[in-house]
């Protein structure tokens, strides 16, 4: 597998990958969710504090008798404030539904442009058929002492201590900061600021953020008539865009929301678990007929993989067990049988040459016994787990070439045609099981072929292939699965009576399962009869445990040597 295929698949990847694009969308969401509570609390931050000035406006017009005096006061101050107060009818004005709520309110509504940057202000007055507007450019401090001088023109119609401090009480209510009658020694001020204070100026001060206030403010002390009295605006709180508050909210919103993501993320590898722990279950119960499905290509799906693959190995190990008991107990009844036999004969004979026909008897089924048992020996240790295999280029025309001498060995009289490739072919296999699988292959072929058989080898878009024919009356479609089953025999011309213990296609089986390869059997295009084809990589794979069926699915590849 590829680097970039593992990474895809990895599970270490996609979470943290996962993790990486949820904060990146939570914080995305975050900043956009700050930035509109933001632009709602500095809306609000300008109408509180606008209302407050255009609500001392509004009375100082109610002050005035006539409408020169009223023009001539809005004159003076809108030169005081550094902007143009104006008197408008409300209708002229578009006013939108919830602009209009505000002013039954009486609220005053701020229309904020950004380029250029100005606000629009406009404060119903106590007709209800008029508004007053002014267009801010920007605050400045001119703006903050006509405020002060505004509240003191309003405060001059009161004549005594008390009745300006309950006046005072009444505008604080139009204002969202305090407003307060204050004994100047009371006041935090140095010699400077008390010096300005009397000669009547008015004094601001700025106020830094401590245990008890968590933004900006400034402080506006007014010189009053009454002596040693001073009204005291604020302190003012300055617009503070991080306050501790909204950021708390923000990082508990974003953890919530990064929790909900980690947990979709995470979900569906708890739910593929489980559904393992359901399979484990169910096989520590008995069962390995369970089959866990888990979709997916991380490395969960493989595990399921691997462990549907292990049940299946189990149940057919299992099953394997039960046919090689029933079968080794049924093989060993007749060369026994015969031995036994064959000393009875023993015992109840005096003839010397009837005696060592009888011991030559015993010794052909001893070598029979010795013969199966190695067979059941082979197939046992290829059965049971993957045995120990030597890996390495095996020259496959030097390998045919003795088969081919071990054959023609044999003295049988059949013609043993080798289609030998080219001298520099090789594939990656275990010499020895290869030795084994074509041995067997032609072996086989020699009991079932009439004159010729054909062994062949080569290598194939990535396939090394070994492929044995003969002449014989080759194998039924329906029966050819079978003939790889162990102790299984046909019954046709393939009988008991060719010899063999039916184990021989069986090892050459399990010999192409673990070098990941596959066996099939056909029929031979040249000769007729029967043609058995085992393909496997060239290249080493990896061994790992896995039924039959699962590797021969993954491996298998159709064949064809014409």
């Amino acid at each position: 597998m590829s680097l970039v295929s593992s990474l895809k698949h990895s599970i270490f990847v996609r979470i943290y990958a996962g993790l990486l694009i949820v904060c990146l969308c939570v914080a995305l969401f975050a900043q956009l969710l700050m930035g509109t509570i933001n632009m709602e609390r500095v809306q609000s931050y300008r109408e509180n504090m606008a209302m407050g000035a255009f609500h001392l406006v509004s009375e100082g017009i109610s002050h005035q008798n006539t409408a020169e005096e009223r023009e001539y006061w809005l004159s003076d101050a809108s030169s005081l404030f550094g902007a143009n107060f104006k008197i408008i009818p409300i209708d002229d004005i578009d006013f939108t539904a919830s602009e209009l709520r505000r002013f039954e309110n009486d609220n005053t509504v701020v229309r904020y442009v950004e380029q250029p940057v100005y606000a629009d202000v406009y404060y119903r007055l106590p007709d209800n058929e008029n508004v007053l507007t002014a267009r801010i450019s920007e605050v400045t401090e001119q703006q903050v002492r006509a405020i002060a001088v505004f509240l003191l023109d309003d405060l001059s119609y009161e004549v005594t201590l008390s009745d300006k401090r309950a006046r005072l009480a009444e505008l604080e209510e139009k204002f969202s900061f305090p407003l307060a009658f204050v004994p100047v020694n009371t006041l935090d001020l140095d010699s400077d600021q008390m010096s300005r204070l009397r000669r009547d100026e008015v004094v601001i001060s700025l106020q830094d953020p401590n245990s008890s206030t968590s933004s900006s403010a400034i402080k506006i002390v007014v010189p009053s008539e009454i002596n040693d009295m001073a009204v005291l605006i604020g302190p003012v709180p300055l617009f503070n865009w991080f306050p501790l508050n909204l950021i708390i909210s923000m990082i508990l919103i974003s953890m919530f929301l990064i929790s909900l993501g980690v947990y979709a993320l995470i979900f569906p590898l708890e739910r593929k678990l489980q559904l393992i722990q359901v399979g484990v279950n169910e096989v520590s119960k008995g069962n390995l007929d369970i089959q866990v499905q888990v979709i997916g290509q991380d490395e969960i799906a493989r595990l399921s993989a691997t462990f549907n693959a292990m049940t299946s190995h189990i149940k057919r190990l299992i099953e394997s067990q039960r046919e090689l008991t029933r079968a080794v107990s049924h093989e060993l009844r007749t060369p026994v049988a015969r031995i036994r036999f064959a000393v009875d004969m023993l015992a109840d004979t005096d003839d010397e040459d009837s005696r060592f026909m009888q011991r030559d008897y015993i010794d052909e089924d001893i070598e029979s016994l010795n013969g199966l048992i190695d067979e059941i020996l082979t197939y046992a240790k290829l059965e049971e787990g993957s045995p120990k295999l030597d890996l390495e280029p095996v020259n496959l025309r030097e390998l045919l070439q003795q088969i081919e001498r071990e054959t023609n060995a044999l003295g049988k009289p059949i013609k043993i045609v080798t289609n030998l490739p080219n001298a520099k072919v090789t594939a990656i296999a275990d010499r020895r099981y290869l030795h084994r699988v074509i041995q067997n292959l032609a072996g086989n072929a020699l009991r079932y072929a009439e004159t010729t058989i054909i062994v062949s080898a080569g290598v194939k878009k990535g396939n090394a292939f070994v492929s044995v024919e003969d002449d014989g009356h080759g194998i039924p479609e329906a029966d050819r699965e079978k003939v790889f089953i162990p102790f299984s025999r046909l019954d046709d011309s393939r009988t008991r009576a060719s010899g063999g213990y039916g184990l021989g296609l069986s090892i050459v089986s399990r010999i192409a399962f673990w070098f990941n390869g596959s066996m099939k059997v056909d029929e031979s295009r040249e000769l007729g009869g029967a043609r058995f084809v085992m393909t496997w990589p060239i290249k080493p794979l990896t061994q790992v445990l896995a039924a039959d069926e699962l590797t021969q699915e993954k491996s298998e590849r159709d064949f064809d040597t014409k």
